[in-house]
């Protein structure tokens, strides 16, 4: 009796053992199932995060890409306004002058029916001088003037030597004695040389 009593509390014990072998057992396999688990969801988090990320990037891209498309668009449309604004000036640049200009020829028509008319030189003199007068009021209006050039130093800058002759005065040598044709600046800039007879 003894004898059976220590057999079957050996099994016994080896039942415990076991069962706790096995309770260890599926305990860790629990753990690896578990960790595999938590790492499967991080995997899909990042996967998750990697592709709102692209979205947003796309997203990103898309608007720049836009924005781009339409400031090139802007400076095109800019660039063919500016080039069609630049080629009517020039165009009409000189409508303003011409206009201001009409009047004066106004009087010099009105001038040679005058003359052929007119019995006292006198006064048709008197209104070709008017009409100069203010023909030379226009050209100052719109900052064209003439060289100031006898009597003056020769300056090669303004002027143009048309020819040289011997000083009458040992002072006037170097200097401008005669005006063949007035040259003019605009805005102080040479737009014509005074052709000259410069004394030697």
């Amino acid at each position: 009796m003894n004898k059976m009593n220590f057999n079957s509390k050996k099994e016994t014990a080896d039942k415990k053992e076991r069962q706790g072998v096995d309770d260890a057992t599926n305990l860790q396999e629990e753990q690896v199932n578990a960790a595999d688990e938590n790492a499967a969801s991080d995997n899909v988090t990042d996967e998750c995060d990697g592709q709102g990320e692209l979205e947003e990037l796309k997203k990103k891209y898309n608007e720049l890409n836009d924005s781009h498309l339409r400031l090139m668009a802007e400076f095109d449309n800019y660039r063919k306004r500016t080039l069609r604004e630049k080629s009517e000036l020039i165009k009409n640049g000189g409508e303003s002058a011409l206009t201001h200009l009409l009047p004066v020829v106004d009087d010099f028509e009105r001038a040679l029916q005058n003359i052929r008319t007119a019995e006292d030189i006198k006064a048709v003199t008197e209104g070709v001088e008017l009409i100069y007068s203010k023909f030379m009021s226009y050209l100052s209006q719109q900052n064209v003037k003439p060289i100031e050039t006898v009597g003056e130093p020769f300056d090669a800058e303004t002027s143009e030597a048309v020819a040289m002759i011997p000083a009458p005065e040992p002072d006037m040598k170097g200097k401008v004695l005669d005006c063949v044709q007035t040259g003019y600046t605009l805005n102080d800039k040479v737009i014509r040389h005074a052709k000259v007879v410069v004394g030697e």
